[in-house]
């Protein structure tokens, strides 16, 4: 019987909905001015699949374009962040974030490319905004991330999971950093985005176990005209049609705590 959390087969599924084709073909990824790559393809990379920038990643990099997550002095953490694409760029926004926190797993191949990532694109990065790159692994405790100036006695406003739904048995780990890292306010929330290639029993799963832990999270549909990319920045290798093809292939949450 097929291993449903095989690396391979979680990737092959994801590149069948792009006619078997990766997301982005190029070593380094420009979206806009940032410049990214993600980790080399060996060891830990390769098994949590942080050596591929997903459609998720592009989807919620369009909706921070388009200003659809405010996210002006808030606290940000991003989990399982890979090239962290989606805070990077909160970081350049006119109206940035006080303090971005991009984590990912504490292998020093996974680690060593996202804080390469952070460097390359540190003077892009709007004053006033703070980044800062940690290895986690989720399910550990969550007190360094909380130590951070202006995050100590508060969390985070805003916790952003981009695709990492597909590894089912993760579910329960996933969901209790980001209810530890959560802000105590009724502002705060946990935005999750999710290829379609992630199996629906699979995200049901997530939101069931999301609901035992008291989390809210309501599914954002596309609407009419929607559907299109909506994004103005130059993305390497991709034209809008084949943008609007990746958006399309992705579902969105926003969580808040009841």
């Amino acid at each position: 019987m097929p291993d449903p959390e095989d690396p391979a087969d979680i990737l092959n599924d994801a590149l069948a909905f792009l006619g078997g084709t990766k997301v982005v073909e190029d070593e380094i990824i420009a979206y806009g001015d940032l410049q990214l790559t993600v980790a080399a393809k060996e060891g830990k990379a390769n098994t949590l699949l942080a050596d591929h920038l997903f459609s998720p990643g592009l989807f919620l990099a369009e909706r921070i374009e388009r200003g659809l997550m405010p996210v002006y002095g808030l606290n940000v953490i991003e989990l399982g962040s890979g090239c962290a694409l989606p805070s990077l760029l909160m970081s350049t926004l006119a109206a940035p974030p006080a303090t971005i926190v991009v984590t990912d797993y504490p292998d020093p191949g996974i680690l060593g490319n996202l804080a390469r990532n952070v460097a390359r694109n540190a003077h892009l990065v709007t004053p006033g905004c703070t980044v800062r790159c940690c290895g986690y692994e989720w399910g550990a405790s969550v007190a360094p991330l909380l130590s951070y100036p202006g995050v100590a006695g508060h969390g985070y406003d805003l916790v952003v999971l981009s695709d990492l739904l597909h590894f089912h048995s993760s579910h329960p780990v996933l969901i209790s950093s980001a209810e530890a890292l959560l802000a105590r306010v009724p502002a705060a929330r946990v935005h999750v985005a999710a290829g379609n290639y992630t199996k629906p029993d699979v995200c049901d799963n997530f939101l069931r176990l999301a609901s035992e832990a008291g989390f809210v999270f309501e599914e954002v549909l596309f609407i009419e005209g929607e559907r299109e990319w909506l994004g103005s920045s130059t993305v390497s290798g991709l034209d809008k049609m084949a943008l609007a093809t990746r958006k399309g292939a992705c579902r969105y949450w926003v969580g808040t705590r009841v």
